[in-house]
């Protein structure tokens, strides 16, 4: 009876049918998980080099003054980005911000303010020149609009990426499960005023 079941052992330990099909359902999650990953991340990255070249050619054509009006320059702008990310960023839920600045130096400086409580930071209440005359004050000096002959022009944009491997939300993405993207160019107009 015992080699009668040492032999029936030996025979199912050398059959080896159906042990693709096993290690292949152990192996297949992860594989699943490696494919969609690597696929998000590479989407990620295609989406941002297109936001980068998006505003690289919307700014080119924004120093330009090739619109005379700047709301329709702004809106060919708007329209250059829209085509350039090839619908991967959703422009309505998109951040585009056109703001201009006298100089370079002014990027993203905030309006000057006495820090009464010297908490190092704007507080409602507090004195502050109000440089755009727009009543309030503001963290960023720069003024909505394509700008003029010469002006310093930064065009950002910002969107929030909907991860889509759901795995990934909880280390890729924010609160919302969406990761931020964001570029920015810097450029000055041309003077389009001295040629004409």
């Amino acid at each position: 009876m015992h080699s009668y079941i040492l032999g029936k052992f030996k025979k199912f330990k050398a059959d080896e049918k159906g042990v693709f099909s096993v290690e292949f359902a152990l192996v297949l999650p992860f594989l699943l998980v490696l494919m969609f990953g690597t696929i998000e991340v590479g989407l990620v990255m295609f989406t941002q080099s297109l936001m980068e070249g998006a505003l690289r050619d919307a700014s080119r054509h924004g120093i330009t003054g090739q619109e005379a009006d700047a709301d329709a320059r702004l809106e060919a702008i708007i329209q250059i980005i829209e085509d350039k990310t090839i619908g991967l960023v959703d422009m309505d839920t998109a951040q585009i911000d056109i703001l201009t600045y006298e100089s370079f130096g002014q990027i993203g400086e905030g309006e000057a303010y006495i820090d009464g409580d010297g908490n190092g930071q704007y507080d409602l209440g507090e004195t502050y020149t109000d440089e755009n005359d727009n009543g309030i004050w503001d963290s960023d000096v720069g003024n909505a609009g394509p700008g003029d002959a010469g002006d310093v022009v930064l065009y950002r944009i910002r969107y929030d990426w909907p991860i889509i491997a759901g795995y990934a939300k909880n280390f890729l993405g924010n609160d919302d499960g969406k990761l931020p993207l964001s570029a920015s160019v810097a450029v000055r107009n041309e003077p389009w005023d001295l040629i004409k």
